[in-house]
């Protein structure tokens, strides 16, 4: 979660595609240009050890949009996919 976030942030869209579930991956990520990340914090997570197959993540992810600060909070789900996690969906909270 921390690297897809890190990778948000810098913009790298061949580290988000390689770790999207290919069942939910786009063909390219659309960057906002006007959206800069500021800060993440992880809420709660379930399973995702070297034992399981599935897991998930709470966060909530703050940015800067046009001046204003604004707060992104999702129930993310994510798989092994040949060995590696990767993220399948999420849940976005209003």
């Amino acid at each position: 979660m921390r690297s897809r976030y890190s990778a948000f942030v810098v913009r790298d869209e061949s580290h988000l595609l390689r770790t999207w579930a290919p069942e939910t991956r786009p063909a390219e990520v659309d960057f906002d240009p006007g959206l800069r990340w500021t800060g993440l914090e992880i809420g709660a997570t379930t399973e995702g050890t070297a034992f399981h197959q599935h897991g998930t993540v709470t966060f909530t992810a703050r940015y800067v949009h046009g001046g204003t600060p604004g707060t992104l909070r999702e129930h993310s789900r994510f798989a092994r996919h040949e060995g590696a996690w990767v993220y399948v969906d999420g849940d976005v909270a209003e």
